[in-house]
């Protein structure tokens, strides 16, 4: 269902809703619209018809959840970073296993939250998201991290690790671990236009889509440093994926 348009001028965040469960869809549409900067001005059970007026649309942000008809809530993040580029995107999904969050991450959702949270869990992770940062809710953070500081399943992504160059190894590092374009460019005595350079090739190369994907990669193949530091990885993991 698409919602009218007005000839008002509206700075409320418009919001697109992608659950097949329509109980739990208007559910989601009526907390959400408690909100006054909120509005849902789409709402979908399959990904083919949210595709179909994404266009007109022009949303903020997309809430999906995986799991839907015929096609997954994975394509769905991957057409929508190209067909509406500026739009937001955030997981609510029962899937809490790491390879769900790095495949979520890679086709480019900004944020991912399960859906045993509370109300005010889900709308500050939408207030992140939309705000233009990264959200992953604790238990998931929590599950990455512990995933790798016990050893977990064997890393992935070290061949391509292993293709970078040092200088990007290294903005990758500090990336990872929180440090913003102009501060690694200060600490590397390089211009900021140089490690925006940088930052870009990593993307392409590891084919990863922001910095809460970096963090993952970094973490996942030992780049942020030495395997016993929890500490460092808990503070990147809160810095780029912005738990609460």
């Amino acid at each position: 269902m698409i919602e009218s348009p007005s000839n008002a001028p509206d700075s409320r965040v418009r919001i697109v809703l992608v659950e097949d469960h329509i109980i739990l869809r208007d559910g989601l549409k009526a907390l959400i619209e408690m909100e006054p900067d909120f509005t849902v001005v789409g709402e979908f059970d399959a990904v083919d018809q949210c595709l179909a007026a994404i266009d007109e649309l022009q949303p903020d942000l997309v809430l999906t959840d995986l799991e839907l008809p015929q096609r997954s809530g994975i394509e769905l993040l991957a057409h929508v970073r190209h067909l509406v580029p500026k739009a937001r995107k955030l997981v609510l999904t029962a899937h809490n296993s790491e390879e769900y969050v790095r495949a979520a991450l890679n086709a480019g959702a900004d944020g991912y939250v399960l859906k045993d949270a509370d109300r005010a869990e889900l709308i500050l992770a939408i207030r992140t998201v939309s705000a233009g940062q990264q959200f992953l809710c604790e238990a998931v953070a929590n599950k990455v991290l512990c995933g790798y500081l016990s050893g977990g399943e064997a890393r992935r992504g070290a061949a391509t690790a292993q293709s970078i160059t040092g200088r990007e190894r290294e903005v990758l590092t500090r990336i990872a671990l929180g440090e913003s374009n102009k501060t690694i460019a200060r600490s590397l005595a390089l211009s900021v236009k140089t490690i925006e350079k940088h930052r870009s090739n990593l993307m392409r190369k590891l084919d990863l889509h922001n910095a809460a994907a970096i963090t993952l990669f970094a973490v996942r193949n030992g780049l942020t440093g030495e395997p016993g530091s929890a500490v460092q990885f808990e503070a990147a993991l809160a810095q780029n994926a912005s738990v609460g």
